[in-house]
């Protein structure tokens, strides 16, 4: 019996044909791809392109090597070597792309280590071919209980607690929310562990009426966690995950596809465009519920993972602006700038470093937020301008990834939240109410009840609490670290 794993081998257990290789060669790849990146890659159409890729590619390779292998003499003499080469060659980069995406000069050298190999282990592709599937069934396996367990369907977050989605507005200006990601608010930034002095882009906003709101902060620490609540108007506390969640399953779509937010625009005859300089909000594919996007899915490749697609905001700007006079509008307009620090240890250069490339990236986004304010108010004077960040930039931290340990010091909690937010009234007057902006969840009830003048929807404001996942240094669960009134607290969530 000790060596009945060999005599299969030797009987052809695994039978050598293009079809049985090139599955080989994807499958695991195609099966990884979806357990760690599955929030990116769950839209209909990337499933039938990655069944494309990852298995209909290897197996076209390889029925073109068994036809010209009966064609050529020097490829029916190399057959196995050419086949060996393919499959590991073809396995490497598949692997490489699930990995890290499609890095180029990264998947260019494992295909050569991957030849190499082949030399080695031409006589012994049956073995590598049964490993290859025993890989594949073992990540099935995970990525099985990993939807099972972890991927969170559920919608009832997103449900209002009042008659708010059936708004008629009174004022129709048009909306502009423009979102410079993880920029910090003034009242931090002049504090430690920022301490960067931002007073000339203040006194530009202030000369261009814009009001600043001291101690704004975000509900969550990222850009899709964030935007969902924004958009939902309500908290989601992140869908209760699970110590091995990757990212909230459904919070992705909950910003491009259909919200409380583009539907009360819509119901009240505004045209809403999506401006953006990358996909990253996009990549996944969602439904598309903004009348425009700058971004169109047949540009966006399904290889991307949000960063390779780079487009000019502010002439996708001009050109909305221009196309659009003689209708109310609702523009998001989204700018990957100033960001945050770096997201690993392994890539951060201590704090001291990534503090000052943050601080560099402050005066780069100051340049573009003031062309976009130029534009906007020279265009179209009586608007209503929204300047509100997603998070903070994470300063006083090594990488962004230390926000999944306890952390109890107000300011590097402060630091994850703070969120800038500037708003450029109608007519320079302010609503009564706007000392009810603190957090990005109740931004838009704020906003709708002043377009509306119907301060009832003030009733049902969202809780003003900030709240992470931790999973180092305290039992795994959300807690709010901010209380609604601002104080540092670290108490879990039940659910």
């Amino acid at each position: 019996m000790k060596y009945k794993p060999i005599f299969f081998l030797k009987r052809e257990f695994i039978k050598i044909n293009p079809l049985i290789v090139g599955v080989a060669t994807g499958l695991y790849p195609l099966l990884y791809n979806y357990y760690t990146n599955f929030t990116l890659v769950d839209s209909v159409s990337q499933f039938f392109f990655f069944i494309a890729f990852f298995l209909m590619l290897p197996v076209a390779i390889n029925i073109l090597l068994k036809f010209f292998s009966k064609k050529t003499a020097f490829i029916s003499k190399n057959y196995m070597l050419l086949l060996s080469i393919s499959n590991l060659a073809g396995f490497a980069a598949l692997m490489i792309f699930s990995l890290v995406g499609p890095k180029k000069k990264l998947i260019l050298l494992v295909i050569v280590l991957a030849v190499g190999l082949a030399f080695l282990v031409k006589n012994h592709l049956r073995k590598v071919i049964i490993l290859e599937y025993i890989l594949a069934l073992i990540v099935a396996v995970q990525l099985g209980f990993y939807i099972g367990n972890n991927i969170n369907f559920s919608t009832k977050w997103k449900q209002l607690p009042d008659d708010i989605s059936e708004a008629t507005f009174s004022k129709k200006p048009n909306v502009y929310i423009i979102q410079p990601d993880g920029y910090a608010n003034p009242s931090i930034l002049k504090k430690e562990p920022y301490n960067i002095d931002n007073s000339e882009f203040e006194s530009f906003l202030t000369e261009n009426d814009f009001k600043i709101y001291p101690n704004f902060r975000s509900n969550y620490s990222n850009t899709i966690t964030s935007n969902s609540s924004l958009f939902a108007m309500n908290h989601h506390y992140y869908k209760n995950p699970k110590p091995n969640t990757k990212e909230p399953y459904g919070l992705r779509k909950s910003i491009s596809d259909n919200n409380a937010v583009l539907s009360i625009f819509n119901n009240n005859n505004y045209k809403t465009s999506l401006i953006i300089e990358s996909s990253y909000l996009i990549v996944n594919r969602p439904k598309m519920a903004y009348d425009y996007s700058s971004i169109d899915y047949d540009e966006l490749s399904f290889l991307s993972r949000g960063f390779d697609l780079s487009k000019n905001s502010l002439k996708q700007m001009q050109r909305a602006i221009e196309e659009n006079k003689n209708q109310s509008n609702f523009y998001f307009i989204e700018k990957i700038l100033p960001g945050h620090i770096s997201v690993s240890k392994n890539n951060s250069k201590g704090k001291d470093e990534e503090r000052k490339t943050y601080m560099e990236k402050i005066g780069k986004a100051n340049v573009w937020l003031q062309e976009i304010i130029t534009l906007i108010t020279r265009e179209d004077p009586n608007s209503l301008i929204v300047i509100v960040a997603d998070h903070g930039g994470f300063v006083g931290l090594n990488a962004t990834s230390e926000r999944y340990k306890k952390i109890t010091d107000q300011d590097l909690i402060n630091s994850i939240f703070t969120s800038m937010l500037a708003i450029k009234w109608p007519n320079n007057e302010a609503p009564h109410f706007d000392g009810e902006l603190k957090t990005n969840v109740n931004l838009f009830r704020i906003l709708f009840s002043y377009l509306a003048e119907n301060d009832t929807y003030l009733n049902y404001l969202e809780k003003d609490k900030s709240f992470l996942i931790v999973g180092e240094d305290a039992p795994f669960g959300v807690y709010e670290v901010i209380d609604g009134n601002g104080a540092v607290v670290f108490n879990k969530v039940s659910f």
